[in-house]
């Protein structure tokens, strides 16, 4: 008795237009819009817009109507070109994550990490709402996947084992993600929040005087650079270094 094939199943045309969207840089060609005139804005265009207002006003202030004021139309005219609001936002963080130009340091594994993380962390200091994308929500485009085959580069370059390579892979970016979100908070703490801050330090040390007796290493624990505001950046680039030593003796 014959087994009839399963027929193959129908491709979601919304996934389709998002992955050719994403890639129209790369070789693929943009859905054009089916409705009304074939071409009124173009989709960089539209991203920047997005971008520009996300890194302004927050993430939460992203939205088609948003994007559409700032060329004088109405809220659905941007629907053809990005699909849903979620789509929106993947272009969006895509789009925002283009790669910077710069040489790989043949010095050292440290180095060349260094280097990465740092490039990367600009990225995300530049455009602090890419820290809210949930890692779940990773774009699968172009811009993003550059980063991961940039940094496994590297990990081969240095013969790190491949074996160790997923463990750092997580650990680099969850390093930079978390320093860069850090950062960045810092730099939108205006002063009445930094006095805030330091009012409930002298409370603390006025209201427990034996703070440093009960616990004596964390109060003890030494700033990694005079000025607070420089932590997250000298933090990533030393747990470079620290990665970098425990890599090496991976193998």
């Amino acid at each position: 008795m014959s087994v009839e094939p399963e027929p193959e199943p129908e491709p979601d045309q919304d996934v389709d237009a998002h992955v050719r969207r994403l890639w129209r840089h790369r070789g693929t060609t943009v859905p054009t819009p089916r409705r009304g005139p074939r071409q009124q804005l173009d989709l960089d265009e539209i991203l920047q817009t997005g971008i520009a207002i996300a890194d302004a006003e927050g993430l939460a202030a992203v939205s088609t109507r948003a994007i559409a004021a700032r060329f004088g139309k109405s809220g659905m005219v941007i629907y053809p070109y990005v699909g849903s609001k979620e789509n929106l936002l993947a272009l969006m963080q895509d789009h925002a994550c283009a790669m910077p130009q710069w040489d790989d340091p043949d010095t050292s594994l440290a180095d060349a990490l260094q280097a990465w993380a740092l490039a990367l962390f600009e990225v995300y200091l530049a455009h602090p709402w890419l820290t809210e994308r949930p890692w779940s929500h990773a774009s699968q485009g172009p811009n993003e996947q550059d980063w991961l085959e940039r940094l496994l580069r590297i990990l081969d370059h240095w013969k790190v084992p491949p074996s160790a390579r997923p463990v750092a892979v997580t650990m680099l970016y969850a390093t930079v993600r978390a320093t860069a979100e850090t950062a960045a908070s810092y730099q939108r703490m205006d002063r009445q929040g930094i006095a805030q801050w330091r009012d409930r330090a002298h409370a603390t040390v006025r209201h427990i005087p034996d703070l440093p007796e009960r616990y004596p290493l964390s109060t003890g624990l030494e700033p990694l650079t005079p000025q607070w505001q420089d932590n997250p950046r000298a933090a990533l680039t030393g747990s470079m270094r620290l990665l970098a030593a425990g890599l090496r003796g991976a193998g």
